[in-house]
């Protein structure tokens, strides 16, 4: 798949990482969070992003149309271990897909999407995952994304 007329693609740098939090604190007000708790954990998951990405962990992928950000994705490089399946013992895990409601219904989030996969493929992982809101489960079961049998839990 290829960009629409008028986008282009960048990787992400550490001073992208308060857009990329803006964009996660707006995917998440999209999923239904409450804002005020975003609010409270802003400030260290922006840590987290510059500190992901100044050692290469976190990727990030932007998308530009007229030099302002309207769209991003992100790869999280984890060590694994081998299991029955795999002995790869590094997988990736995507996140912060977010596309601007002005700008969606363009492809913008698959393209991302595939980019990331395409990374992935030449860095010899497999093993992708991710959590999907109910608005992008449909572009990932396209991609051949399914679900599995994870579980959480979030002790007090």
């Amino acid at each position: 798949m290829r960009l629409p007329a008028g986008y282009t693609l960048r990787r992400a740098t550490p001073a992208d990482a308060p857009l990329i939090q803006t964009q996660r604190d707006a995917m998440f007000v999209d999923m239904g969070k409450d804002p005020h708790k975003l609010q409270q954990v802003h400030t260290a998951a922006l840590g987290w992003h510059r500190r992901m990405l100044q050692t290469g962990l976190y990727e990030g992928f932007l998308v530009e149309s007229e030099g302002e950000v309207v769209a991003g994705a992100g790869l999280l490089w984890r060590d694994w271990p081998p299991n029955p399946d795999t002995t790869e013992q590094t997988r990736a895990y995507i996140l912060n897909v977010y596309v601007q409601p002005p700008h969606r219904g363009k492809g913008l989030a698959q393209f991302l999407i595939e980019e990331m996969l395409a990374e992935c493929a030449l860095r010899g992982v497999h093993v992708v995952s991710l959590h999907a809101s109910e608005a992008g489960r449909p572009i990932y079961e396209r991609l051949g994304f399914r679900s599995n049998s994870e579980m959480e839990l979030v002790l007090p």
